[in-house]
């Protein structure tokens, strides 16, 4: 039985992974950690607090005694990190937030773990998963190999930079002092409990909502797609089959330009209105409730600074050492994820009204 401390729990990728987990280890002990700021919310967590053996805790990774007195009194032996401010447009406006958590909040959530594990009678058989992405590795062009664990970090946004700072930091721990590390780095995620600022969830509410769906330039950055329990599924590998001081990529195998994706989000949505007329009732600002194409309200807007073009993953290793694959394609997921969406319309609804910030 483990005992899991994982951080960033109550956002989007976090919280599917703690579902994920509990479904296929319910034996073991999670306790989350989470500040709750925007993209936080405790209703992602909801079925599970209720559960034996799962425990909530709202503080800071930036708080190291916090975390030390959580390593030490609930035994944890494995410390699973998402907590990350993420959104790149958020760290061209305000990237002060992404160097606060990504760089130091991840330098103590290490030396807390240093600390606790390695200093004093230690915890030989711990592990410290950091989940980073993609965008550190910069960007391809169009006939680029997909990045590999091997390609040099070239960050271009302060999101970026900051996520390529931690990583360095979890890999120097690991070197310096021995401390048993694992990263991952993922593609592009979308599923359940994705935040409405993101490309899928902002475009599905919107054509709901009736309002315009915005692409930045051309619509032609191309992004690599993984479903979230595929992410989680790859995770799980790494904790319990990877290599101490390993980093493993972990994507989709679903190369798609940005106009596609919303392209063939908006068939997906048409098709539900077709087959389901209570939609047309539920939203009736859309235009697919009067029977007119999602896609009418694709408008294009002005690039944002430093659009990276494309982001590949070449996932190989995973797929290779600790037999990886993907259980969804693009298409698979993109439906189970719209479904999602409209089977919890309430949850998005308080997002959208802000209620959720006092739950």
């Amino acid at each position: 039985m483990k005992k899991i401390l994982v951080t960033g729990a109550a956002g989007f990728i976090g919280s599917n992974f703690v579902h994920y987990w509990h479904g296929e280890n319910p034996e073991d002990q999670i306790v989350v950690l989470d500040a709750l700021t925007y993209a936080g919310n405790i209703n992602n967590l909801t079925a599970l607090l209720e559960q034996q053996g799962f425990s909530f805790v709202k503080g800071s990774i930036c708080d190291q005694s916090l975390v030390e007195s959580l390593l030490s009194e609930h035994e944890i032996d494995t410390l699973v990190h998402f907590a990350a401010e993420s959104h790149v447009d958020r760290s061209i406006t305000g990237p002060d937030a992404f160097i606060d958590t990504n760089i130091i909040g991840t330098h103590t959530l290490l030396k807390a773990a240093k600390k606790v594990w390695l200093d004093g009678s230690g915890k030989s058989d711990h592990l410290f998963h950091h989940v980073s992405t993609d965008e550190v590795y910069g960007t391809l062009a169009a006939d680029d190999p997909a990045f590999s664990e091997v390609t040099p970090y070239a960050p271009n946004s302060p999101y970026a930079a900051s996520k390529a700072a931690s990583d360095h930091l979890v890999r120097a721990y690991h070197h310096t002092y021995g401390l048993r590390v694992t990263t991952s780095n993922c593609s592009n995620n979308y599923g359940p409990y994705h935040f409405p600022e993101k490309l899928i969830p902002l475009c599905l509410l919107n054509i709901l909502k009736g309002k315009s769906l915005p692409i930045y330039g051309d619509g032609q950055q191309i992004r690599d797609w993984l479903y979230v329990d595929d992410h989680s599924r790859g995770i799980e590998l790494i904790i319990k089959k990877g290599q101490v001081g390993a980093t493993y990529n972990i994507g989709g195998n679903n190369e798609w330009t940005n106009i596609d994706v919303v392209n063939l989000l908006c068939e997906i949505v048409d098709a539900r209105f077709e087959s389901d007329a209570e939609l047309a009732k539920r939203f009736p600002d859309s235009p697919c409730a009067n029977n007119t194409a999602a896609k009418t309200l694709i408008t294009f807007v002005e690039d944002r600074p430093g659009h990276d073009t494309r982001y590949a993953i070449d996932a190989s290793k995973i797929v290779e050492n600790l037999g990886y694959a993907p259980q969804e394609d693009f298409q698979s997921g993109l439906n189970k994820t719209v479904d999602w969406y409209l089977a919890n319309e309430s949850w998005w609804l308080s997002i959208l009204d802000g209620s959720y910030r006092h739950s």
